[in-house]
């Protein structure tokens, strides 16, 4: 027994997820098979359909429903017109102060962004403080679509002063970087910041934007951020794909 619960690949579930008593239920076998296949077809590569899969199997076409449903929340199937093909590897985006833009192209991807709004709107009393603005205050709201290679993989919504970007409808290009505009047309470093990673289901508008079904996993960040002075900046609620994102971060022993 020994032997075989270390008999597996570093990262992947123990015994391959095979349960003490043995006993697997027929869609995972059929999960696991299916999963080999694509390791063989790489990405891009096309699935057969669900009836040739069936037959391959020997099970029902349900049963193969039920394991490319799981399949394709993890991230290992994207849907390609009409058919269903390999996906590539998740994106690995730094928990840190670095932006979307800079995480993105570290991976050899081309980031990018629809805009979606940017509005002016009185400061709500809650928002207020997370910010630095007096409640009434005009702040902007910008939320845009995250791009990786043209794919929607995101949705992003900013809060800000208008008081510390009084332009930023008019020199702002809604495609580029927030944070290299804050920093290169107006001079604000980011110091620090405070996030709240969660996972939750999007709403049937987000769920729109981002092109997903409502019932796919999201991994959303709060994140509070604060100037080189200390003084609060932004307030940005970041809405990823579950099935297209991972988070990484280094810990130091303090």
């Amino acid at each position: 027994m020994e032997e075989q619960t270390h008999r597996h690949r570093p990262g992947s579930p123990v015994r391959s997820g095979i349960p003490e008593h043995g006993r697997i239920p027929k869609y995972y076998a059929v999960k696991a098979r299916i999963s080999e296949l694509l390791d063989e077809l790489g990405e891009g590569g096309a699935l057969p359909t669900e009836r040739d899969l069936a037959e391959r199997y020997e099970v029902s076409r349900e049963t193969v429903r039920q394991a490319l449903r799981e399949l394709l929340l993890e991230g290992r199937l994207r849907r390609s017109g009409r058919g269903t093909v390999a996906a590539g590897p998740k994106l690995e985006q730094p928990l840190s102060l670095a932006s979307y833009t800079e995480g993105v192209r570290r991976q050899g991807r081309r980031p990018g962004r629809h805009l979606i709004g940017l509005e002016q709107f009185p400061c709500p009393s809650d928002l207020a403080p997370g910010i630095g603005a007096e409640p009434g205050e005009p702040v902007w709201h910008l939320e845009r679509v995250l791009l990786a290679d043209d794919e929607r993989v995101g949705l992003e919504s900013t809060y800000i002063r208008v008081a510390r970007a009084p332009r930023l409808d008019l020199d702002f290009r809604p495609d580029s970087s927030f944070y290299g505009y804050l920093r290169d047309s107006l001079g604000i470093s980011f110091g620090e910041a405070d996030e709240k990673l969660e996972t939750v289901l999007a709403t049937p508008r987000e769920a729109l934007l981002i092109g997903t079904p409502p019932a796919l996993p999201m991994l959303l960040i709060h994140r509070f951020s604060r100037d080189q002075d200390g003084r609060p900046l932004e307030r940005v609620r970041s809405l990823y794909r579950g099935d297209r994102f991972s988070f990484t971060t280094r810990l130091r022993a303090e």
